[in-house]
């Protein structure tokens, strides 16, 4: 059987009523200062921040948000017993509730389903902050030691978990099949893993509506919509 490695980013999930970052329609392109929500030193700083943070939290569709299509066909595929793991930088945990193992998810920059304590680092559920926040907590703290507390996503300004970066870099450099989905491939490190896994012989393909400075390296390139064109290429493999 072919080992196939997927590399997942906002796309994926746009589907599932998740807007991109970086798009033309994306979050970040209409809002620019949406980007303060998501830098650390910011978040830390400024009481303001936070406090918009939560609300957006509150009112956001990560957590309402159902898998996708193309999400379901990565799970059916790895139920069919084909080798595959998920390397997302993605935050919104559809590949675990679309039914892929949690063993086979590497989730680059963290998840939004969980809170941390910049403190004490003690992790607790989003679903459960928010209630604090619905309750009239507008800058809820840590319950254990009255800490910070923010989502335990990776915010600009700190470092992918190092564990998981290796682990993602040994799956690329060891697979047979490299889908990046729904990826701009800008952001680093994340988006070397596509030339890492060309560079160590596998066949690399990205499907994505925009190009992406990987484009060159791929053996096939794929613009047509995820949900219908990603369940195709996973067949090819199944």
């Amino acid at each position: 059987m072919t080992m196939v490695a997927i590399l997942s980013g906002a796309g994926i999930s746009t589907d599932s009523g998740i807007p991109d970052y970086r798009g033309p329609d994306g979050v970040w392109t209409r809002d620019p200062e949406a980007e303060k929500l998501a830098t650390y030193a910011h978040y830390m700083a400024d009481p303001e921040i936070r406090r918009r943070a939560w609300r957006v939290r509150l009112d956001g569709p990560v957590l309402r948000a159902e898998p996708n299509a193309a999400h379901r066909a990565i799970a059916s595929f790895e139920r069919s017993g084909n080798p595959v793991r998920v390397i997302t930088q993605n935050v919104d945990g559809l590949h675990q509730l679309a039914g892929v193992s949690e063993r086979k998810v590497l989730e680059l920059h963290g998840s939004a389903r969980s809170v941390v304590c910049t403190g004490c680092r003690v992790r607790s559920s989003m679903s459960a902050a928010l209630d604090r926040v619905r309750a009239g907590e507008d800058d809820p703290r840590c319950l254990s030691c009255g800490g910070v507390l923010k989502s335990a996503t990776v915010m600009f300004g700190q470092r992918l978990d190092p564990v998981v970066l290796g682990q993602a870099l040994s799956i690329a450099k060891s697979t047979e099949v490299f889908l990046a989905v729904g990826t701009s491939l800008q952001v680093q490190p994340a988006a070397s893993l596509a030339g890492v896994a060309a560079e160590h012989g596998a066949r690399l393909i990205i499907i994505n509506a925009e190009p992406t400075p990987y484009d060159a390296l791929a053996e096939e390139i794929v613009r047509e919509p995820i949900g219908t064109s990603l369940p195709e290429v996973l067949a090819r493999y199944g």
